[in-house]
């Protein structure tokens, strides 16, 4: 129950980065001209407004209404890893799984280390394909080495497939990181980290 709520509280959190993250990538850009770069900022506004409406009708459970402006957004700029990212949470909402994956992995290929992504395609495949999960995981970890949560995860999946001292050493790393993650550890291995 921990873990699920853990998971669930990591889920959410990256939710709400995206419309964190929509204001400080967003910007408009200078163009060679005035007209161009007065349409480009233009273009800039309208996705950040498209961005927020898709973040308020997620939290207000209208995914489809959300992926309609993703889709939108990704008209004006195909390259966006926002409105890619939204647009997998969407259709993870609605039970699209190979559609949120899709989705997913494009905003990955934007960004690599786009972490929001990374967590979501990983809690996605952490029961279907643990092993690409604890790539993704992995590759999170690297990107932020103090996300504690990030490696308690990526312990669980470790000690769940039987890799006993990566998962030791990877609760080592969380638990040095924030201390009070140390009950979250599996008992099995609380002595070993808390030394």
């Amino acid at each position: 129950m921990k873990r699920t709520r853990l998971w669930a509280g990591l889920a959410a959190t990256a939710t709400v980065a995206i419309g964190v993250t929509v204001w400080a990538n967003h910007s408009p850009s200078a163009g060679p001209s005035e007209s161009r770069a007065g349409s480009v900022a233009g273009n800039a506004k309208s996705a950040n407004a498209l961005l927020q409406s898709a973040l308020q009708r997620q939290v207000h459970k209208d995914p489809l209404g959300a992926a309609q402006d993703y889709r939108r957004v990704l008209e004006m700029d195909p390259r966006n890893k926002d409105a890619w990212y939204g647009l997998g949470l969407t259709d993870q909402q609605v039970g699209r799984t190979a559609d949120a994956r899709a989705n997913f992995e494009k905003a990955l290929e934007i960004d690599p280390h786009f972490m929001s992504a990374l967590y979501s395609e990983a809690y996605m495949l952490r029961s279907s394909d643990p092993d690409r999960a604890i790539e993704l995981l992995r590759r999170a970890a690297a990107t932020n080495p103090k996300a504690a949560g990030i490696h308690l995860q990526l312990g669980q999946l470790l000690a769940e497939k039987g890799r006993k001292g990566e998962a030791g050493d990877v609760f080592r790393r969380a638990v040095a990181v924030n201390h009070k993650l140390l009950s979250q550890v599996p008992e099995e291995f609380r002595d070993a980290v808390s030394r």
